[in-house]
């Protein structure tokens, strides 16, 4: 499975586990994202700790999911960037605009605020 959906008491964890999130995968993890707002969840980390590089797509469907999780007045965060995947959020300056976390222990911290 190229996107695993763990469940918390406040938020859900979406884990990447392909290499690339690109054209070839990020529907996936759109329609991922969309099933848990459907479900009512209204608070998300995506975590990339295992993508080492991300095209446009990949993050039209980081963006997809921040946009649902505001949408519904919830959270929305990334952690375990990669080095290759930072560079990219930061030359399409979205790291103004999404939270960013090193590990997923500091979640927990973002997610009770």
């Amino acid at each position: 499975m190229n996107f695993v959906v763990t469940e918390h008491k406040q938020y859900s964890i979406v884990k990447s586990n392909v290499e690339k999130l690109d054209a070839s995968n990020a529907s996936d993890l759109k329609d991922e994202l969309i099933k848990l707002n459907k479900k009512g969840t209204n608070s998300i980390v995506i975590d990339l700790s295992a993508t080492k590089y991300c095209d446009s797509s990949g993050l039209s469907a980081i963006l997809v999911a921040n946009r649902l999780c505001k949408d519904t007045n919830g959270k929305f965060a990334l952690v375990g960037l990669q080095p290759n995947v930072t560079k990219m959020i930061a030359i399409s300056q979205l790291d103004k605009v999404l939270s960013i976390v090193s590990t997923l222990e500091e979640v927990d911290a973002i997610m009770a605020v």
